[in-house]
């Protein structure tokens, strides 16, 4: 089993759309005893290309947390934008969206998809990193996020990861980056 927020060619996530992160983590939370789950509010995509033609003002909140060697993600999307997530998972509903892969080879990996013919829902950068969704769900039944490996990336999984080590319940919902918590 790869080790958590390590690149490779294997899926590291499983996300899923909601309506209400909070609500959704304490129904994981529950329901699976998985936990707990580390929050980004309010991430800004302000310049990305969405189905190829360039967007901005993505307002959009993540919540993940650790459950062996795979995360779970919980997106809520604020605004009313077009995106990739509302390609396939409508307003006003939940489910399943995509699988992530965590790449040290991102070209080669997002050739390796568009090679097949497969068609870029989101392309993008964020702190200088790239990113992207690529549109499988006619033939695995969601999307791809390709995730370009970086060193803020690369710990923000790892202490994603280590809060689940023998987490015993407490604090179930906590910032993901308490330094910029208010």
């Amino acid at each position: 089993m790869a080790a958590p927020g390590v690149p490779g060619s294997h899926v590291m996530q499983v996300a899923f759309m909601v309506e209400d992160l909070e609500a959704a983590c304490m129904h994981w939370v529950r329901t699976t005893g998985i936990g707990p789950f580390l929050t980004v509010p309010h991430v800004v995509l302000e310049e990305y290309s969405y189905c190829g033609r360039p967007a901005s003002g993505l307002d959009f909140s993540v919540a993940i947390a650790q459950s062996g060697g795979v995360q779970i993600e919980l997106i809520q999307q604020h605004c009313d934008n077009p995106s990739a997530y509302r390609d396939t998972v409508a307003k006003g509903q939940g489910g399943f969206h995509h699988l992530a892969v965590y790449t040290d080879d991102y070209a080669a990996t997002y050739a390796r998809y568009v090679d097949q013919g497969f068609v870029v829902a989101v392309d993008g950068s964020f702190g200088g990193f790239r990113f992207s969704y690529i549109d499988t769900s006619a033939t695995l039944g969601c999307m791809i996020e390709l995730i370009e490996e970086n060193p803020l990336q690369s710990d923000f999984f790892a202490r994603i990861a280590s809060a689940a080590v023998g987490w015993d319940g407490a604090e179930p919902i906590r910032p993901g980056f308490p330094m910029m918590a208010q």
